[in-house]
């Protein structure tokens, strides 16, 4: 295992204090008990729920070679005045040695699977280290910054949020030479009041950008203009949009979407380009557009990019889909059980449109959206044509804020509506059927993640 860090260089870099320590090189670095590579420095940060100095012996006795830690005595530590600040003076010191290129993702819908594009691209190109799931708060993109390898020549961050000046210190230590905004959308409107306000939270990510960097923006929202604004007003001259509106520097052109594959030929200085992705949806188009743009930016060839895309898969969540059961009559499952806002939904449901079930029912598992404030029963009402358009014949609701959809559809065409996933999994178990084509989605907090599991254990047998 390539060393990660000398313990000299995490004392230098936290001003830490070590305590019976031994062992000379950090091979990994988590903030998760369970879950240690080789020689691993276990950070105990203080989290919402847990304060990761109660696993401090519980990591050692599992073989983390030490602990970072603010408080306690005790063999195998490295005593810092926070560990939290001192994971991010770890971040910190990764990013001052590397010589990677380095690109920030941010946006309301689409940043997770966005990143993904473009670190497959970059994969395909050269050592490349990325953010992991969705780890793109406060302690997420400083734990996948101090992970990066000093050998790495490209690394992609996600970056998220839930209120304004959330976005900006991530990006400082970050320090992106690409940022890219996949779009705005009406996704933590309750903390921002406006798509304006939402659209100048994630353009923070403008204040850490690196000297010459390049902006790289969806042209196809409203927000655009604001955007561009704050990035002029940042210093920003390198800027690159793409999208399906006429004068993006990356159009999108004739699009093609199928149950399980898009193509799209995308124009760009006059050259055109054939996109083809094993995955469905006019918003996954978007999305490897701006990995195709960012690809470009940093000296990837297109046909190696063009390569990769084709091969690019989606995640558990995110519109992942499984065949559960015989193979004569299975059961489509589709996870979109990770995340939800307006934009999202949408997308989701017109790509279910064009999706026919196996040999059954079109079968739709829609959770609340939350975080959406006072306009979140108008928001939810607003789905009431998509879910219409997609061909769904049963619906199942979950959460309180679904009732004004349900009021929107009609009881008729409500099969079931709960106020929680727990409520709602044995009423799935029992009405769905091989056959089927089932698409979860809500947002994470709902828990429809457990309504996905237990029906994939239901059926998945053959």
């Amino acid at each position: 295992m390539p060393v990660l860090f000398t313990v000299d260089e995490v004392l230098a870099a936290t001003q830490g204090r070590a305590q019976e320590l031994a062992g000379t090189s950090i091979g990994s670095i988590s903030i998760d008990s369970r879950e240690l590579g080789p020689d691993a420095l276990f950070v105990a940060i203080q989290g919402d729920r847990l304060d990761g100095h109660d696993f401090v012996a519980q990591a050692l006795d599992n073989g983390a070679a030490a602990a970072l830690v603010s408080r306690g005595e005790g063999p195998r530590r490295i005593l810092v005045g926070d560990a939290l600040e001192g994971l991010r003076d770890l971040a910190r010191a990764a990013r001052a040695r590397s010589r990677a290129l380095i690109v920030g993702v941010t946006g309301s819908v689409g940043k997770t699977t966005t990143k993904e594009a473009i670190r497959t691209v970059f994969e395909a190109a050269a050592e490349t280290h990325a953010s992991i799931k969705s780890f793109n708060n406060h302690w997420g993109v400083p734990l996948m910054l101090a992970r990066m390898p000093v050998s790495a020549q490209f690394g992609v961050f996600e970056m998220g949020m839930s209120g304004p000046d959330e976005i900006r210190p991530l990006a400082q230590l970050v320090r992106p030479h690409i940022a890219v905004i996949t779009t705005v959308a009406a996704a933590h409107l309750e903390a921002f009041g406006s798509l304006e306000g939402i659209a100048r939270a994630k353009a923070e990510i403008f204040a850490g950008i690196e000297p010459g960097g390049t902006a790289v923006l969806n042209g196809d929202h409203p927000q655009l203009g604001v955007l561009l604004e704050q990035a002029r007003a940042d210093g920003i001259s390198n800027i690159v949009t793409y999208g399906e509106a006429r004068g993006v520097d990356w159009q999108i052109l004739e699009i093609q979407t199928a149950a399980d594959k898009s193509f799209a030929t995308i124009e760009h200085n006059g050259e055109r380009h054939a996109l083809v992705l094993n995955v469905p949806g006019r918003h996954m188009v978007a999305n490897a557009t701006a990995a195709l743009a960012v690809a470009h930016l940093a000296g990837v060839a297109m046909d190696v990019a063009l390569r990769a895309l084709a091969g690019f898969g989606l995640q558990a969540g995110r519109g992942q889909r499984r065949l559960l059961g015989p193979v004569e009559k299975p059961l489509l499952l589709i996870d979109e059980s990770y995340n939800a806002n307006t934009a999202s939904m949408r997308a989701a449901l017109e790509v279910f449109a064009a999706q026919s079930a196996p040999d059954g029912r079109k079968v739709v598992v829609l959770g609340d959206m939350l975080e959406l404030g006072p306009q979140s029963a108008e928001l939810h009402a607003s789905l009431r044509d998509a879910v219409m358009e997609a061909g769904v014949e049963r619906l199942y609701l979950v959460g309180p804020a679904m009732t004004a959809l349900a009021a929107a559809m009609g009881r008729e065409r409500v099969t079931a509506h709960t106020q929680t996933a727990a409520e709602m999994a044995p009423i799935l178990r029992n009405d769905l059927a091989y056959g089927d084509a089932v698409m979860v989605k809500g947002s994470n907090g709902v828990g429809l993640s457990s309504i996905v599991g237990q029906i994939a254990k239901r059926f998945e047998r053959t």
